[in-house]
């Protein structure tokens, strides 16, 4: 497989203008299929030209405290607590997307009861956030299919 047009296995980027402080955080699943919405979401919808990026199958599911988690939750807030102090980040995107297959399979969740979970989850995330970080913003989306694009629906998260 060659990765650049003269034959060398070495791929340069493009230069990019120096970077300003990215002050944010993004948690989604990390779902192949919505990877290419959630960026355009994060660059277009939310104007965030780059953030950090956290990306676990089930996404903020995982910062929910569900007794099937295989990762420990404490360990996971442990590494958001890392970037948000590293990168003395100011605010999180918490996003959860329809259909996803971690609940379906590790939570066994039906597909009728699947958005009623995620948004209580995004909320008990947003919780566990809070209690564990200086974090000043935490925002809340829902990504659904709509043909062959995706919407995001805000949440309303306490």
């Amino acid at each position: 497989m060659l990765w650049a047009i003269d034959g060398t296995r070495t791929f340069r980027s493009p230069p990019r203008p120096e970077p300003s402080p990215v002050r944010t955080a993004a948690v989604y699943c990390s779902d192949g299929t919505i990877t290419e919405h959630v960026d355009a979401f994060l660059h277009d919808g939310l104007k965030l030209p780059r953030c950090d990026r956290v990306m676990l199958p089930g996404g903020p599911a995982r910062l929910a405290g569900h007794a099937e988690e295989t990762l420990r939750h404490d360990d996971i807030v442990a590494e958001l607590r890392f970037l948000i102090d590293a990168h003395e980040l100011e605010r999180v995107i918490l996003i959860q997307h329809e259909g996803c297959a971690y609940y379906r399979e590790r939570l066994r969740v039906d597909e009728q009861e699947m958005p009623a979970n995620q948004r209580t989850d995004l909320m008990r995330a947003a919780s566990a956030l809070r209690d564990a970080t200086n974090v000043a913003a935490i925002d809340a989306y829902v990504a659904r299919p709509d043909g062959d694009a995706m919407i995001f629906d805000a949440v309303a998260i306490q």
